[in-house]
C-alpha cells in the first residue's frame, strides 16, 4: 500500500493503482473519455489531467501510476490536486480542443441525454470558441446491422478499438491517418463479426456509435426503466428493460460483477423487436386442420374434453427454454393431479436432479473462471452458447495464466486453445492419462472441466456427463475449496426446472419418449418450440409467439414473454434471479401460471394458489433455496462422484454444438427482423469463408 495526499486528504491505496483510481478512492471526481476500467490504458483524451506537486505541467491521471509518484524533498507524501486553477484551466483547454470539430448535432443525436461529452461540457466547456476554421467532416462507416456510425462526432478515444480487440477478441477495428486526418474504421469496411458488438454503443462516450435498430426511436427521459435478467441463454445477465407505455423500446446491461460484468450479447440487446412481432394475443383451437380464434372458455373446454378421456399415464408436459420456475411448478402440480409424472424440458434431458445439484450446475461459478489455471471444454462452443461467459474465459486467458483444451468442434472461440479431439474417445484417453493435456489438468491448482450442450443434448448425454465427471474427479478438480466440474446449460429454464424436480419421475417418459408416435394422448407444451411432436398427440401449447410449437398445436393458450411477467430464473451457476415485469402481454394473453391455474379449475383439478405470492410460498416450501435471490445455494461436491459412478455406453460420434445459428435460438429471436439480418450476415460470412 502507498500513502498519498489528494486535495489535502491523506489516503492509502495499492501501489498498482493509477492516479485516477487513487483520486476516485479519495472521493474526487475525475472526468475522462478514453479511460475505461475494463480496457487497457490509452491516455488519448487528456481530460483526466491533475496537478502533481513538483511536476512542471499537469499529468494524465489515467496513465500515471501511484508507484511513479515521488515524495517531496524532505520526505513529504506525494501531493496531488484535482481542483487547482491549473487543473481547471487545463481541462477547459482540452474540452475546447475536443469541441473544435464536434458537430452541433445534440438535438438529433441518439446519445442526447446519455452523452459523456454533453455532461462534461457543462462542467468544463465555454460558450465561445477561439477557432474560426471550418469543422472537419468524416465519412460514416458501415459496421453491420447493429451499430450506426456518425464518425464526424468521433473524438478518437479508441475505446471501440480496444473493446473489439481485447474483450470481443475480434481485431476488426483500428485507426488510420494521423492528426486531423485520423479516422476510426473497420479494416475491410465490412460488418463486425462479434456477438458482443452492441456494447460498442455503451462504451462510446459521444454519439459516434449508436444503436442502428433503435435510431430516432425515443429519448431516455421518456422511458420507464425496469431491472430484470436476460433469458436468451443460461448466463442470466443483468439487464435493464426500457419501456414507453406498453412497448419495450430497448434493453441495456446492468453491472453485475459476478455474472456479466457490464456486457450483454447482441441477441440479449437487440431481440426487442421480436417481442412485438408474431405475438399470440388470443386463444386458438384447431378445427378441420386449421387454427381459428376462440374464447378462453372454448379453449379450456376443448382441453378438458380431451384430457377427460385420457389416461393420466398418457399425459405429459415439456417445458421450453424460456419458461420461469413459477409456470413449471404449476404445470408439475397440475400433471400430478392428473396422475402423471411425464415431465421434461427440451434442453436438459441428460440431467437427473436426484444425482444432486452439483451434477448440473456451473460449480466454479462464472466469476470463478478468473481463478482457473486450466480449462477443458467438452462438447461446447461457449461463443455461441454463452457469449458473455466466453468473454470471461478470454479475459482470464489474456492474463497468460489459463491453458485451454477443447474436445468437440474446431471453432473460433476468440482465444487460443489446444485441440484435443472430436468425441468421447478423446475424453476416455484423457481420463486414462494418455493425452499430454492430462498433465496440464493434473498440475493445475484450479482446473475446470466444462461440459456443454454438444455433449449433453445427445441421446448418450447422461453417459458423457458421467464420463466428464469421472475425469474431473480423476484430475483433482474436486477439492475441499474448489469444485471444477462445470455444466454450461444452454437454456434459461434448465437449472430452475431441475431444482423443482421438473424431470421424469420413476418409470415416467422422458422428452424423447414423449415425442415418439403413440406414446402420449395429450402433451402440454410450455413454449417448447424445438421439439417435433407426432400427429397422433393432442398438443396444448402455452406460449407467446406463432412459432414452430404454435404451428403444431391443437389448442393455443397465449402466455406472457419474459418482459411481461415477474418470474424466478436460475442461471447455469445456480444463482437465483428475478425477472421483473416491464410491460403487459398483448390482447387476451395472460401470465403462464395464471393460465394453468384457470385451466385447472375447468379440469376439476384446482391448483391451491390464487396469487403469485401464494404460488411462490408453495415453491419456497418445496425448494427453500429459491427464496435466496442473487445467491448460489451450496452444492454438495459428492454429487459429482455419484454422477461419475453411473457410467453408461457412449457413442463415438464427435460432439457438435446444437446452437447452429447464434441469432435464431428461440421464438422471440426468430420473430426479430434485426436477428434475421444478423443471421443473414453471419451466413454470408460463412459462405464467403468456405469459398
Amino acid at each position: 500500500m502507498t500513502k498519498l495526499l489528494i486535495d489535502g486528504k491523506e489516503i492509502e491505496v495499492p501501489a498498482e493503482y493509477t492516479l485516477l483510481q487513487a483520486c476516485e478512492a479519495a472521493g474526487a471526481e475525475i472526468p475522462r473519455f478514453c479511460y475505461h476500467e475494463r480496457l487497457s490504458i490509452a491516455g488519448n483524451c487528456r481530460m483526466c489531467l491533475v496537478e502533481v506537486k513538483g511536476s512542471p505541467k499537469p499529468v494524465a491521471s489515467c496513465a500515471w501510476g501511484v508507484r511513479d509518484c515521488r515524495p517531496g524533498p524532505n520526505g513529504e507524501l506525494p501531493s496531488v490536486s484535482t481542483r487547482s486553477p491549473m487543473v481547471k484551466k487545463a481541462r477547459e483547454g482540452v474540452m475546447e480542443f475536443l469541441l473544435i470539430n464536434h458537430p452541433l448535432d445534440c438535438p438529433i443525436c441518439d446519445q442526447g441525454g446519455e452523452c459523456d461529452l454533453q455532461d462534461q461540457a457543462m462542467g468544463y466547456g465555454v460558450d465561445t470558441s477561439r477557432f474560426a476554421e471550418n469543422k472537419r467532416a468524416v465519412e460514416d462507416k458501415y459496421l453491420g446491422a447493429l451499430v450506426k456510425t456518425s464518425m464526424t462526432r468521433c473524438i478518437q478515444c479508441t475505446r471501440c478499438v480496444r473493446f473489439s480487440t481485447e474483450v470481443c477478441g475480434v481485431a476488426e477495428m483500428g485507426a488510420t491517418g494521423r492528426g486531423e486526418d485520423m479516422e476510426i474504421t473497420t479494416y475491410l469496411e465490412s460488418a463486425l463479426t462479434s456477438e458482443l458488438q452492441g456494447n460498442l454503443v455503451d462504451i462510446c462516450p459521444v454519439g459516434a456509435l449508436t444503436s442502428k435498430p433503435y435510431a430516432f426511436a425515443a429519448r431516455p427521459w421518456e422511458l420507464g426503466k425496469t431491472q430484470s435478467v436476460d433469458v436468451m441463454d443460461a448466463v442470466g445477465s443483468a439487464i435493464r428493460v426500457d419501456t414507453r407505455g406498453r412497448e419495450v423500446m430497448r434493453i441495456l446491461p446492468r453491472v453485475n460483477e459476478a455474472v456479466n460484468e457490464e456486457w450483454i450479447s447482441d441477441k440479449t440487446r437487440h431481440v426487442v423487436d421480436g417481442l412485438r412481432t408474431q405475438r399470440l394475443d388470443r386463444p386458438y383451437i384447431r378445427d378441420n386442420g386449421k387454427l381459428r380464434p376462440a374464447s378462453w372458455q372454448e379453449a379450456f373446454a376443448a382441453v378438458a374434453a380431451k384430457v377427460g378421456r385420457a389416461d393420466g399415464k398418457r399425459i405429459g408436459a415439456i417445458a421450453g427454454d424460456l419458461a420461469a420456475v413459477e409456470e413449471m411448478f404449476a404445470l408439475k402440480d397440475l400433471l400430478a393431479k392428473l396422475g402423471s409424472s411425464n415431465l421434461a424440458t427440451q434442453s436438459a434431458g441428460a440431467f437427473d436432479p436426484k444425482a444432486g445439484r452439483a451434477s448440473y450446475i456451473f460449480n466454479p461459478t462464472i466469476a470463478g473462471i478468473e481463478q482457473a489455471d486450466a480449462l477443458l471444454i467438452v462438447g461446447s462452443n461457449p461463443r455461441k452458447e454463452a457469449a458473455v461467459l466466453n468473454a470471461r474465459i478470454r479475459k482470464r486467458w489474456r492474463t497468460g495464466q489459463l491453458k485451454i483444451g477443447v474436445i468437440g468442434e474446431k471453432a473460433d472461440l476468440t482465444y487460443a486453445y489446444d485441440y484435443l479431439g472430436a468425441g468421447s474417445d478423446t475424453l476416455a484417453d484423457l481420463a486414462a492419462g494418455k493425452h499430454s493435456f492430462a498433465q496440464v489438468l493434473n498440475g493445475a491448482t484450479h482446473p475446470i472441466v466444462l461440459v456443454g450442450a454438444g455433449a449433453t443434448a445427445r441421446a448418450d448425454g447422461a453417459a458423457i456427463l458421467a464420463q466428464a465427471a469421472k475425469l474431473a474427479a480423476g484430475v483433482g478438480a474436486i477439492k475441499d475449496d474448489w469444485n471444477g466440474f462445470a455444466v454450461l446449460q444452454s437454456a434459461a429454464s434448465s437449472v430452475g426446472a431441475l431444482d423443482i424436480g421438473f424431470a421424469p419421475g420413476e418409470g415416467a417418459l422422458n422428452a424423447a419418449q414423449m415425442t415418439t408416435a403413440g406414446a402420449l394422448d395429450v402433451l402440454f407444451s410450455l413454449a417448447a418450440d424445438e421439439i417435433k411432436v407426432p400427429d397422433s398427440t393432442f398438443v396444448v401449447y402455452i406460449g407467446t409467439h406463432g412459432d414452430r410449437g404454435a404451428h403444431r398445436a391443437d389448442v393455443i393458450l397465449p402466455g406472457a414473454a419474459y418482459t411481461e411477467k415477474t418470474g424466478i430464473y436460475v442461471n447455469t451457476e445456480g444463482r437465483v434471479q428475478i425477472a421483473n415485469r416491464a410491460g403487459f402481454p398483448p390482447g387476451d394473453a395472460r401470465e403462464d401460471w395464471a393460465v394453468l391455474r384457470a385451466l385447472s379449475d375447468v379440469l376439476g383439478k384446482k391448483l391451491p394458489y390464487d396469487s403469485l405470492a401464494a404460488l411462490r410460498q408453495a415453491i419456497f416450501k418445496a425448494v427453500p433455496h429459491l427464496m435466496r435471490v442473487d445467491q448460489i445455494a451450496p452444492a454438495d461436491a459428492t454429487s459429482v462422484g455419484t454422477l461419475a459412478a453411473r457410467g453408461g455406453s457412449v457413442d463415438k460420434a464427435g460432439f457438435v454444438s446444437p446452437v447452429e445459428d447464434f441469432y435464431m435460438t428461440n421464438p422471440i429471436a426468430r420473430a426479430s427482423a434485426t436477428m434475421a439480418e444478423c443471421s443473414r450476415l453471419a451466413s454470408a460470412r460463412i459462405l464467403t469463408a468456405a469459398e
